[in-house]
């Protein structure tokens, strides 16, 4: 009888600590909602309000109409850098890391160990320590300020990780599963493209969100290798600063705020496919 107590007891500090993590998580989401339709004298104000007394949606006008700075591009053009960007980033990375993990997980041949850990190591080099060689090597090529060029970055950025995710996701399908559709009278590929396929579907989505999210986000490199018309969003978004002007932070809050839209509606539209997924494939009911 004492036990239930204390499980009690337990079960309720669990949750408030969760509820804690929680609310340190959401808090500094709110935060940037709740100043980007606050006015600009409200935001520099020493009592910040957690609730905005006067609410105006000037903030999110001057952030999608007037460009960051002189000479910069405006928020509609951004968007359409970073959406075509991030498409091609996720396809070409899910096409090549997926036969590469079929590769790897299904086949044995020479040079597959020292291949599994090469993408180990390149995983583990920072971005910023390969900035001149991506800049000289995307100048030569004659790609400098061009989404070909950015999405040939982002894309070798992406494949390491999307390669080595998939690979475990592969390698969790049993065989047997693709030699039971054999013995029933499929091909090698029909077994593959029916029975195994469908199972790699939580994966292939998972990557993909992975991929988008990392190209979505990437600053470095398309600060590098990007400007004036063709600022990708984050960029886009440090373009606020400037040395002469005072930041608009309200402006600089709905900018932001419009550039987590994209990524919450996409991770809407791919949650269903990613569940269901996890369902299908060998056992059909």
């Amino acid at each position: 009888m004492r036990r239930r107590p204390r499980r009690r007891a337990s079960r309720l500090a669990l949750n408030l600590v969760a509820l804690a993590v929680i609310a340190c998580s959401v808090f500094p989401v709110y935060w940037m909602i709740n100043l980007s339709f606050t006015p600009g004298d409200q935001i520099i104000s020493r009592t910040p309000s957690l609730v905005p007394s006067d609410p105006t949606l000037l903030n999110y006008v001057t952030a999608w109409i007037r460009p960051a700075a002189p000479g910069q591009t405006d928020f509609p053009n951004a968007l359409r850098t970073s959406l075509t960007v991030v498409a091609v980033v996720v396809v070409f990375a899910l096409l090549f890391a997926f036969l590469a993990s079929i590769a790897l997980a299904r086949f044995r041949f020479r040079g597959r160990g020292v291949f599994i850990v090469g993408i180990l190591v390149v995983q583990m080099i920072p971005g910023e320590a390969m900035m001149f060689t991506v800049y000289n090597l995307i100048d030569d090529m004659h790609l400098m300020n061009t989404l070909i060029g950015l999405s040939l970055v982002h894309t070798a950025a992406v494949i390491p990780f999307t390669v080595w995710t998939l690979r475990g996701f592969v390698a969790g399908v049993p065989m047997e599963l693709e030699e039971a559709a054999r013995i029933d009278g499929c091909s090698a590929q029909g077994a593959f493209w029916r029975v195994t396929f469908p199972l790699l579907a939580p994966g292939l989505v998972s990557t993909g969100i992975f991929a988008f999210m990392q190209s979505w986000n990437e600053f470095t490199m398309a600060l590098l290798l990007m400007k004036d018309e063709n600022l990708t969003l984050p960029t886009w978004l440090n373009s606020f600063q400037s040395a002469t002007e005072a930041t608009n932070y309200g402006a600089v809050m709905a900018g932001s705020t419009l550039i987590c839209i994209p990524v919450v509606v996409f991770f809407l539209l791919v949650q269903g496919r990613m569940t269901g997924g996890l369902v299908s494939g060998a056992v059909k009911g």
